[in-house]
């Protein structure tokens, strides 16, 4: 499925009613082929892997998004974590147990019994938040070259790191969505007369709808704003963080919001 694909669903499907007295939200790490048949579901159900003895899902989003970004990502490329709502009365039938001999706790369901908690499962299963691996030097030549300037080596650091933040929710709400440079070229293609309009620009994500986040690369450090895409000039963009370094420590933290307004 691609990304396009991915990232529609996650916006459109309802979030779980979490505020029901009889619902315990859980995450649990994924990788793409197991998210796919979520996907494939409806975003209804987890699929039954007979190879498995029990499927599991934690308390916490951070446990899962650090198995996802420490297991996951670096065998498969990609890691997600899927967030999820279940009827307490079913979990009340298992055990909550410590995951890896930590502080962590988590649900293990037998496999022969999968089918039972997506009966028990209250809305939609959403994916909360995709991580990458490393892109290549290549990628950020290309995408110099084709600028003319360079990037920030913020950007390009985190980017290059073992795991990157690709696309979720924010605890704030706010859905992010970040492009590799190649990605932002072919953005810059798309969109070339707003770009044109916009001199100096480097989009490097945005909202998975029409509100783009990029950096003014005439200024630095380079602030980061938010633009539409029929934006036709700086002036109505908004300053979103002063420069790419706040905005990934930002969404590393998972507080970053969208600012709509005009400081």
């Amino acid at each position: 499925m691609a990304d396009h694909d991915h990232k529609t669903i996650a916006i459109e499907a309802p979030q779980p009613d979490v505020d029901s007295p009889d619902a315990v939200t859980l995450w649990r790490p994924v990788g793409q082929a197991e998210l796919d048949l979520v996907a494939a579901s409806g975003w209804r159900a987890w699929p039954h892997a007979p190879e498995q003895p029990a499927f599991s899902a934690v308390l916490g989003r951070r446990y899962a998004s650090k198995i996802s970004r420490e297991r996951k990502v670096p065998a498969e490329g990609v890691g997600h974590v899927a967030q999820f709502a279940v009827e307490r009365s079913f979990l009340n039938h298992y055990e909550i147990r410590h995951a890896d001999r930590c502080d962590e706790r988590e649900y293990l369901i037998p496999a022969a019994e999968v089918a039972d908690l997506n009966a028990h499962i209250i809305g939609a299963i959403t994916e909360e938040a995709d991580y990458r691996g490393p892109v290549s030097d290549s990628e950020f030549t290309e995408a110099e070259a084709a600028l003319g300037r360079p990037l920030p080596g913020a950007r390009r650091s985190y980017l290059q790191g073992q795991s990157w933040f690709r696309r979720g929710w924010m605890t704030t709400g706010a859905y992010v969505w970040l492009n590799t440079p190649r990605e932002m070229l072919e953005l810059h293609q798309v969109w070339e007369e707003s770009t044109d309009e916009h001199p100096g620009i480097a989009i490097i994500g945005g909202d998975g709808s029409r509100e783009q986040l990029v950096l003014d690369l005439r200024d630095d450090p380079a602030p980061v704003l938010l633009v539409d895409i029929t934006s036709n000039g700086w002036g109505s963009g908004i300053r979103q963080a002063n420069d790419v370094g706040q905005l990934i420590d930002r969404i590393e933290a998972g507080d970053f919001a969208l600012n709509f307004e005009e400081q």
